[in-house]
């Protein structure tokens, strides 16, 4: 069976992930494939946890804050100060 291109661009990024990371990505996977179950058969779903839905909302508000950044139209705090707030 041939790797396709996208196979091959996942298999390299995922090793850079921290499991953090891939854990997030990995519920937003989830979370896509429940919206589309009727798109796809194959893959048997549950509902997710109210714990797991706010990971997942945080997860989502961080890649937004992470876009208006990377446009300049948000500033990013320094790693200590984030530290601190955890």
């Amino acid at each position: 069976m041939e790797t396709s291109a996208i196979d091959k661009q996942i298999n390299n990024y995922l090793p850079q992930l921290t499991i953090k990371q891939k854990k997030a990505v990995l519920t937003v996977v989830k979370t896509f494939a429940e919206e589309q179950e009727d798109s796809f058969p194959f893959v048997k779903t549950k509902p997710l946890t109210s714990h797991k839905t706010k990971v997942l909302d945080d997860v989502k508000e961080a890649v937004e804050e992470m876009k208006l950044i990377k446009k300049g139209k948000l500033k990013a705090r320094n790693a200590e100060d984030l530290f601190h707030e955890l």
